[in-house]
């Protein structure tokens, strides 16, 4: 009986591969999220923390920009947690040194205690090749700062970009998350830019995320969950 089961299983499976009929596993059990930033503007869907926030579009795209100011700043998404899966978005920061710091925070605790993968365009250029593999840092928030982690694991947990986008321009991220390590991959890459092991939380809040003295602007977030 086991046996006649299993065959009709394995004939499902095949007639659905061959007609296009959906086959779920584990593999597809996945979950697209595209995120409407306009609407998230509009209805004050994004928790802020220590940013002013406003919607523009451009180049035929919704945009949300963080608007510059000291310390590090979120726009936390509501009503979404984060496991593992991947995130893709377009960011534009500037060209200006020390002041353009912008990417992703996941993994949120709370708003001092989350995981961050950013970039850093002023560095995308640099002539100096020891800037210039700073373009790319992982933090985990509050323990591992980017200054502690360059301090105790240098080169570990940021990269260069090679070729660089135009550090005044949008470019694509993609960022895959699993559930011990993350991988940077810009403008569609076959290959990451940065693999790193996790070292907060393994699930949490997810969100836009400038830091020190730093803006951004923001546009075509998708979340696919793992």
């Amino acid at each position: 009986m086991r046996t006649s089961i299993n065959n009709i299983r394995y004939f499902i499976l095949v007639l659905g591969i061959f007609i296009g009929l959906p086959v779920y596993n584990q593999t597809y059990q996945q979950k697209l999220i595209e995120i409407d930033l306009k609407s998230l503007y509009e209805k004050n869907e994004l928790t802020l923390v220590n940013r002013q926030v406003k919607w523009s579009e451009e180049k035929g795209q919704d945009v949300i920009e963080l608007l510059l100011n000291e310390d590090e700043g979120l726009a936390w998404i509501k009503g979404i947690e984060f496991k593992t899966g991947t995130i893709e978005l377009r960011l534009k920061g500037i060209d200006v040194y020390q002041h353009s710091f912008l990417g992703i925070a996941f993994h949120g605790v709370n708003d001092s205690t989350f995981d961050a993968l950013y970039f850093r365009p002023f560095q995308f250029l640099a002539e100096d090749t020891v800037r210039k593999k700073r373009a790319i840092q992982y933090i985990s928030l509050p323990q591992y700062t980017w200054s502690r982690l360059r301090e105790t694991q240098n080169g570990k947990f940021e990269n260069q970009v090679v070729p660089a986008p135009d550090p005044n321009d949008w470019f694509h991220a993609r960022f895959i998350i699993s559930e011990t390590e993350a991988r940077v991959y810009v403008n569609d890459t076959p290959e990451p830019y940065l693999i790193v092991p996790l070292l907060g939380a393994k699930s949490g809040k997810i969100g836009l995320y400038t830091a020190y003295r730093s803006g951004g602007s923001f546009a075509n977030l998708r979340i696919i969950k793992g």
